[in-house]
Order: C-alpha cells, then sequence, then structure tokens
C-alpha cells in the first residue's frame, strides 16, 4: 500500500490508559481475537474453493475455445484446411463438413456469449460521505454537560455519577474518538429538545439529502435517472419510509425499484451493496443508488446499565451515497469495480445473536446492549468470513502454502497448525469498520497489518467516532484523499453487524484516484 503523508491528527493512534479503582492509571489491555491460526472449518474452506472453481472454470473454457482457434488459424495458413476441403469433395462429404463447422463456431460463440453474460461487471462510479453540518459538532466537555443533563431527569445524583464517570474514563479515554468534537443531531444536543420522531425524521432529512444531493452533482446523473434506490439504516424505521423520503425530495420515477434495509447492524452497507449488485444482474443498463446511514437522536441511552451507555461514546452522526452501475460506458468514468462480496451470518448460534440486541433496561428505557462476548464472537465470524474469501483473493503463492498445509494436516496427519495466508498481499487497502479501537487493534495484532494500512479506519473513528455502516466509505474517502489509491490497487472493506454477521466487499480501482472530500479536509 501507498504510505502518503496525512493532514489529519495522528492522536488517534496513540495508546490509550485504563484507570484503576485507586485512580492511577495502568497499561490499556487489549482486546484480542480468537487465533486465526487455529483449526479452521473445512466447510468455509470447501465454499471460497467452489466460488473460486467457477471463476476458474470460465477461464478454461475461454482459453479453450482461443486456443482451438489458434489452432484452426495456423491449420488455413499451412494450407490443411484447404487439404480436408479437397479431400471432403472428392469423398463427397463437404455438406456434412460444412453443417459440422457451423454447427461448432455456432456452439463456440454461443458458450462465449453465456460466459460473457452470465455475470455484468458492476462499476461503483463515485460515492460521497457526509459532512455534517458545523453547528453539529460537540467536544466532549458539552457532551459531559447534556449527557449529565438528560441523565438527571430519571436519577439520583449517585447514580449520574457512577454512570458519567464509567462513559468518561472507561470508555471515552479509550475509544479513539478525539475530545475536540464529534457530530450529534440538535434532537440531543439541544437541551429544549427531545428525542421525537420528528426530530429523527429531520435528523434523516439532512443527512439523506445532503448525500443524494452530493452524489448526483458529482456523477451528472439526474434523479430520474436512478432505477434502483436502496437505503440501510438499522434503529430507524419510519412510515413513509426513508427511501420514500428521497424518491419524495427528489422527484425520482414511480418504476424505480426501492429496498429499505433495517435492523441489520454496522455492516448493512456491505449487504446493500450486495442487493445493488444482485438486482443489477437481472436491470440490464441500469444503476443503483446506495445511502447507508444510522439515526441517533432517538438512540442516546438515558439509562444507568453499562453495557448498554458504551454506544452514547462511539455513536454519532454520518452516512454515505454511492452510485452503482452495470452501463459498460460508466466504465471509462467509474473509480472502482466490485470483484466479490462474501457475507456470514452467525445467527444460527444463540450467543452471535444475542451479543448485539436493541433492548428495555429495567428501567423501561431502550438501548443497544453490547455483550462482553462481543471481541469473541467477532473474531470467529471473521475467521469465517476470510476462509471463504481467502481462494478468491489470494495470490497463487499464498493458495499454494495453504494448500501444502491443509494435505499435510488432512491427509499426512501431521500435528502442526493451520496456515493462515497473508492478506496483506491480496490487498492494497484495509477498510475496517471502525466500531472501536478495541476492534481496530485486535484486527491489526491478528491479520498482521501495519500502522499505515490500519490507518484509515484509526483516522475515521478519531474524527467522526462510530458511524456505522457508512465508516467503511469514511476509510476510502481518506485514502483517496490523502492521494493513496492508484491504479489497479484492490480495497478490502470489511464490517460487523449485530445478528452476528461479518460482510467483506472487495473493490479495484480503475484508474488513480486522488479525489478531495470535504469531510476530509475540514473533519
Amino acid at each position: 500500500a501507498r504510505s502518503g503523508g496525512s493532514s489529519s491528527s495522528s492522536d488517534s493512534e496513540g495508546s490509550g490508559s485504563e484507570w484503576s479503582r485507586s485512580g492511577s492509571p495502568r497499561r490499556r489491555l487489549l482486546l484480542s481475537l480468537p487465533d486465526f491460526r487455529a483449526e479452521v472449518a473445512m466447510k468455509y474452506v470447501r465454499h471460497g474453493y467452489r466460488l473460486l472453481s467457477r471463476n476458474l472454470f470460465v477461464f478454461a473454457t475461454l482459453v479453450g475455445l482461443a486456443a482451438v482457434g489458434v489452432q484452426l488459424l495456423r491449420m488455413t495458413e499451412s494450407g490443411e484446411i484447404s487439404n480436408l476441403w479437397e479431400t471432403a469433395v472428392k469423398t463427397q462429404v463437404q455438406g456434412s463438413m460444412l453443417h459440422t463447422i457451423a454447427l461448432s463456431v455456432a456452439l463456440a460463440f454461443g458458450v462465449a456469449a453465456y460466459l460473457f453474460a452470465r455475470r455484468t461487471p458492476v462499476y461503483l462510479v463515485d460515492f460521497s460521505v457526509l459532512h455534517p453540518p458545523k453547528d453539529w459538532k460537540v467536544s466532549i466537555k458539552e457532551l459531559t454537560h447534556l449527557a449529565r443533563f438528560r441523565l438527571s431527569k430519571n436519577h439520583k445524583k449517585d447514580v449520574v455519577q457512577s454512570s458519567m464517570d464509567f462513559m468518561l474514563h472507561k470508555i471515552q479515554k479509550n475509544a479513539g474518538v478525539t475530545a475536540e468534537g464529534t457530530y450529534l443531531p440538535p434532537g440531543i444536543t439541544d437541551l429544549s429538545q427531545e428525542a421525537t420522531l420528528e426530530n429523527s425524521r429531520k435528523e434523516a432529512e439532512v443527512v439523506l439529502f445532503t448525500l443524494v444531493e452530493d452524489l448526483l452533482g458529482k456523477t451528472g446523473v439526474k434523479p430520474k435517472d436512478i432505477d434502483i434506490l436502496i437505503v440501510n439504516c438499522s434503529l430507524f424505521n419510519p412510515t413513509p419510509s426513508m427511501t420514500a423520503m428521497i424518491v419524495n425530495k427528489f422527484k425520482m420515477r414511480s418504476n424505480i425499484q426501492s429496498y429499505n434495509l433495517s435492523g441489520m447492524g454496522c455492516s448493512a452497507g456491505v449487504i446493500a451493496v450486495n442487493l445493488a449488485r444482485d438486482l443489477l444482474q437481472h436491470h440490464k443498463n441500469a444503476n443503483a443508488l446506495v445511502v447507508s446511514t444510522e439515526n441517533i437522536t432517538q438512540n442516546f441511552y438515558l439509562g444507568t446499565q453499562k453495557s448498554m451507555l458504551i454506544p452514547n461514546m462511539l455513536f454519532r452522526v454520518g452516512g454515505a451515497a454511492s452510485l452503482l452501475s452495470n452501463k459498460r460506458r460508466d466504465y471509462w468514468r467509474a473509480k472502482y469495480q466490485l470483484l466479490h462480496v462474501v457475507r456470514t451470518h452467525k445467527g444460527a448460534d444463540d450467543a452471535s445473536y444475542n451479543c448485539v440486541f436493541q433492548k428495555e433496561d429495567p428501567d423501561g428505557i431502550v438501548g443497544v446492549k453490547l455483550d462482553k462476548s462481543l471481541m469473541a464472537i467477532a473474531g470467529e465470524s471473521l475467521k469465517v468470513n476470510i476462509t471463504t474469501l481467502g481462494p478468491l483473493v489470494l495470490p497463487l503463492t499464498e493458495q499454494a502454502r495453504f494448500f501444502l498445509n491443509l494435505v499435510q494436516r488432512k491427509v499426512l496427519k501431521l500435528k502442526i497448525k493451520a496456515y493462515i495466508p497473508d492478506f496483506k498481499k491480496a490487498f492494497d487497502h484495509f477498510c475496517i469498520h471502525a466500531g472501536g479501537r478495541g476492534v481496530i487493534d485486535a484486527l491489526q495484532e491478528n491479520l498482521k497489518l501495519t500502522d499505515d494500512l490500519v490507518r484509515p479506519s484509526r483516522q475515521a473513528l478519531f474524527h467522526y467516532g462510530n458511524t456505522s455502516s457508512a465508516s467503511i466509505w469514511y476509510e476510502l474517502a481518506w485514502s483517496e484523499h490523502e492521494g493513496q489509491v492508484g491504479y489497479g490497487d484492490r480495497v478490502w472493506q470489511i464490517a460487523f453487524g449485530s445478528g452476528f454477521k461479518c460482510n467483506s466487499a472487495v473493490w479495484q480501482a480503475l484508474r488513480t484516484i486522488d479525489s478531495q472530500h470535504p469531510a476530509w479536509a475540514d473533519p
């Protein structure tokens, strides 16, 4: 990956400290994921190679057709075809020969046409990330004041103080989020207002309309040219839907294909891209507008359960909009081509299902509970995801080492550790969901990533907090803004979400990109 200069603050990469009960600082303990070099499940390896085999079949078929064509050309130049024709005339089988040649050519063209038509390439024309209004910016000092004010309405002073100490000393100091200011909506920060449905809708309108207007302006696409519209927002699902808000505001066509995804957590941005890709396989010569966001207004927890207070110090306003297209002519102006999407859902396991859960606390106050097992579950989900993804993206040298290790363990029964390939050889840029500094630290350690490779994630977390499904787009925007994305570079977006899900999207840059993003010019 290109190192590139960073114009953003480097404070996000400092090591935080955890405070002991006596008030003295002690070394912060790194959250750990399961050891990826432990045994991997063979069913996920097989699934990855099944996906790869489909592409290999296409490649082998095209190579075979090309080889036959080259051989026929050589036979024509050497006169062998002429000799065969003369022989056919003498034996009066020229008609059969013509029929055989015609059928062979038709079959070859039919197979080639099918292979090319079966998977339509999907391009990312451009994308935008939200730069929230400046008056939405709140420092940690201001956040402390408003949190104390909100909590004091329903709880005694000593209970409020205990909750504030936990949020400030345990969470904020180790969260990796700047104390200088991140973005929260007026429904939370304006003490004269409450977290009403109306204020939630106002927040959604600002985020959605700003993003869509900016993206349409960038791409020159008119609202009536949008064929597919997808919006994902986990915790806010009003009626009319958020897609309906956009359709109404921009006066889009009545036959637009619109989809509203809710309740799917921080990895829903990749799910939305996957849905857009699948739809673009069936709707030819079309484009898809995908908007990813999370609504904060009604999701600032006002209770005292520590496991539900954590999101208050992490989740912030943010959003991203992207324009995907399957139009061949868009290849020349698109930034990226979508190569792979791999989705992992561990919801069949009860612990995974319950580790991120929206619920009422004992006092009847709604919030999102984060279970202590979250990091371990995230690690298991990631292990499954990368085991499936590996055969699709890794170079042959890494796959050969992995296969040799597999034979040694499974066939020769040698007692050796499973070989986990080096994903730094497959990707140039890593966009890791900015769920918190512990998540980024753990992934950096387990995937053996350099500081430069995780810098986009740390910068996104530091300046914008956890923007849920939009965080992976803030990270890609940072890489573009710093001029780090070159022609042919591969980008790995990986996100985690409730359910529990781990989803990956792989993009390849179609040109060198140094786009300037307002969100990073003055975060």
